[in-house]
Formats: C-alpha cells, structure tokens, sequence
C-alpha cells in the first residue's frame, strides 16, 4: 500500500500523471517487474520522494510547486553509467577508425593539450545535452576532474566522480585519484559520489592495481575502470599474459573491492564464474552504440552477467566515440542487440529495458538506495516523458512505446532533488550559448596535434 503523503506544505506536487514504478524494487527476482499506475501524483518534500498516491488525493494538498503533468509518464531519471563528459569537445573528431588509430593518431595527442577550462566547458555541455535527455545522474571517469565536480555542483545533476590515471604517471596518478575521491565524496550536497580510476588493466600495471584495490578497501571507495572492452583486448591480454582481464582483476584484488567494469564486449565464458564469485558488489556498463561504430564482433554479453548476478547499467560512453550522451538511445539499442545476439526476440523485453535503464543502472553505480525508482523515500531524481507525439500514438504497450517510440527529446521536464533542472525543454541551470562561445574561441589550442605527443601509446 502507497503511504499517504505527509501533513504540510509540499515542496512539489507532480499531478495527473502516469508513474512508472517498479514492483518490490528489493525483493530478490522482483526487480524486474515495473507497472505504471494511472492518474497519479507524486509528492516530494525534502528532496525526496514523498509519496505515490492519487491525482485526486494531491489536489487538496498545499505545495509550493506544482506541476500538471497530464499526457505525461513520471519515471526515475535515465543514469549514464559510464562516460568521458567532458569528450563532448571532441565529438565528431575521429570519425571511421578503428580503435587504435583513433586512439593513437586522434584522442590521445589531442587530450595532452588539456586545461581544466576545457574540461570545465566540456562538462558543462554534456551536462546540459544529459539533462535534456532524461539523465539525471552520471558515472564520469577523466582528468582535471575538480572542474567536473564544480560543474556538477553548480548545474543540479547527481554524479559519481573518477579521477582516471595511468600507470606512466607514476605513483602520483594513484595517488591524486585517491585525493580526488577523498575530497569530493559526498560533495555537491551528498549528490556527488566517487570512485578509484585507474584506466584499464592494459594501461595500468598489476603492481598498481593491487595498490588501488588496497585503497579501496582501506578507504571504502569503489573502483569504476575499463577491463575486457572489446575481444581484441581479451586476445592480446591471453597471449601475453596467459589470463584475461577479467582475470586480471580477481588476481590484483579489484574483484574484492565495488568496482564497476566499462564495456565488457570481451568478457569471455571463463570469466563469468571469476565475475560470479566475486567478493565486491561488481557491475558493467554497457554502451552498445560506440561498440557498433567500431565494429567491434561482439556486445557486453548482458544476459550471462544477469543469471550470475552481476548488474548491467546503461552508458554512453564519451561522445568523441559514441558522438550522443543519449541514454534513451543506449536503451533500445541494448534491447535490440540482445534480442540479434541471442536470437530471442524475448530478450530484452522492453520492460527489462526499463529495468536496466532505472533501477538496474542505479545498482550499477552504487545508489539504488537512492534513486532508481519512483518510491516514498527515495531522491526526487524523476523525468516527465511527453507521450503526446504522433510517433507515440497510439499506445498499446506502454513500457514498449517508451522503449522503442519515444525519444530523449520527449522529456519535457527533469528533476533532481525535487529540484526542476529542464521545466517544458527550458535549461534552468546552465547557458548552453555563452559555453560554446567559450569553447569555440578554445578550440585551435586543443586540436592542435603539431606537436606529435599523445598522453598514452594504445597498444593491448
């Protein structure tokens, strides 16, 4: 039963709406089955999610804010569960490569001309490009990543936060990811969270990771890094080294820690029993569109990690491979590969879809405590989706016409903390001109590539 709201003044009242919510979010095997309940409020005091209840129980409430959300679906907010914000600079850069020349003859000369202002201008635009489509929360691993965080401060959106280094930085890149997530975590009024990064077993030697599994455990942080992108990766690490990447971290000691693993794509069967007994909370992140564009022959095998129990949250990746921070878009995709990989067409069902892209991704990072689902006592991290559009209508399923109708354009409205962020596709917190005024006037010295450095040499 959906508790009554509480006696007093609301701080907001969404009205009219239909509210996607998930049954027994917290029973075991029950996460999956999401309802959608009809002419419904949500009533949200604090910051949080107050109350459930009826369109007809709200309209007698007091509140300092209401919204009509009539024609409109309340769902959690999308969560990005792995990206590189601030690439938004070089989005469209390095275009039909494959992986390693973009790596080594784009990105990464271009990346050693980084300034904090560039990642600060980056941030600030992927942040606005995410609030407009639905996201709400973001798992962001790069550098210069102070300027991240007051980004996130200042804009409203919710971030888990990952200083990213390599082992050629020498001990001090260990060392300022630590101080990084000591000094942010719990930053931003609790919205901001933290993680260790260290890039990727290939770039990051055993000694350090071991290390960094050690901080972990000693400090209470997760680890959020790139292991087993893609089937290349896997090959090499095998005929190198005589293990995977995967293997690779159950032997340093990350596996023992909360990490969250990017990709995945070459996560092999030998590898799943080494996910599956795992001592830390282990996620992936899957971000389906960049591993099209660099026709990799293999997606995060989704459905093996689920029957281990090991969550599969949605991401993006970083737009200068992905060329979109759409999380809406990652959510059909994933739907669709998974039913082409596995020959299926019940796998992903869109209800599961949803699942991955709400509750499912919120475990990923670390907060399904928090947010995740549209539940009393949760965070106010909600969107409102217009289902008004002809290319929406008519609805005869409506966890399928989310999926698979509806696009991130269709969010009129985003909330964080019960704070309004996008109110009918108005920015509130962020000036979209003034930034690319900024990064247009920066963009000569960032793209310069004379100079023939490059921060790393992608070599797997």
């Amino acid at each position: 039963m959906t508790p009554s709201p509480a006696v007093g003044a609301a701080d907001l009242v969404i009205a009219g709406c239909t509210v996607l919510v998930h049954d027994e979010p917290d029973r075991p095997g029950g996460e999956e089955r999401v309802a959608f309940r009809k002419d419904a409020a949500i009533v949200v005091r604090d910051g949080a999610v107050d109350a459930v209840t009826s369109a007809a129980e709200a309209a007698g409430l007091s509140a300092r804010e209401r919204i009509d959300a009539r024609g409109q679906v309340a769902m959690p907010g999308l969560i990005n569960c792995h990206t590189h914000a601030p690439m938004v600079a070089l989005r469209g850069l390095a275009e039909d490569l494959p992986t390693e020349e973009w790596f080594n003859d784009v990105v990464w000369p271009v990346e050693s001309n980084l300034t904090a202002k560039d990642v600060e201008l980056g941030a600030r635009l992927a942040c606005a490009e995410m609030i407009r489509a639905g996201v709400t929360c973001f798992a962001d691993h790069y550098f210069a990543m102070d300027a991240v965080a007051a980004v996130v401060a200042e804009c409203g959106i919710r971030a888990h936060l990952g200083q990213a280094y390599f082992s050629s930085q020498g001990p001090q890149g260990r060392a300022q990811s630590l101080e990084f997530a000591l000094r942010h975590r719990g930053g931003a009024d609790g919205r901001i969270t933290t993680a260790l990064a260290p890039h990727a077993p290939y770039t990051v030697t055993d000694a350090d990771l071991a290390a960094t599994a050690e901080l972990a455990r000693e400090h209470g942080l997760p680890v959020h890094l790139h292991a087993a992108e893609n089937r290349d990766q896997t090959d090499t690490s095998l005929a190198r080294h005589g293990v995977t990447p995967v293997e690779v971290l159950e032997r340093t000691g990350i596996l023992d820690t909360d990490v969250l693993i990017a990709h995945g794509t070459g996560i092999l069967e030998r590898d799943l029993p080494v996910l599956a007994r795992a001592r830390g909370r282990t996620a992936v992140a899957s971000a389906p569109r960049g591993y099209l564009k660099f026709a990799w022959p293999t997606t995060t095998p989704v459905r093996a990690l689920r029957e281990i129990g090991v969550p599969v949250g949605l991401a993006t990746d970083g737009a200068a491979s992905n060329n979109s921070l759409d999380v809406w878009e990652s959510m059909a995709l994933t739907a669709l590969l998974q039913k082409s990989t596995t020959g299926d067409p019940r796998w992903l069902t869109s209800r599961q879809a949803l699942h991955h892209a709400t509750l499912q991704s919120a475990k990923a990072v670390g907060l399904d405590d928090r947010v995740g689902a549209v539940a009393p006592g949760r965070r106010a991290d909600l969107v409102l989706v217009d289902l008004t559009g002809p290319h929406t209508q008519p609805v005869h399923d409506l966890a399928a016409t989310l999926v698979h109708s509806a696009r991130s354009s269709d969010v009129r409205t985003t909330i964080v903390e019960g704070r309004v962020l996008m109110r009918d596709r108005e920015l509130l917190t962020i000036d979209v001109p003034e930034v690319l005024r900024e990064l247009e006037r920066r963009m000569p010295a960032l793209l310069d590539r004379s100079h023939g450095g490059r921060i790393q040499e992608y070599d797997t």
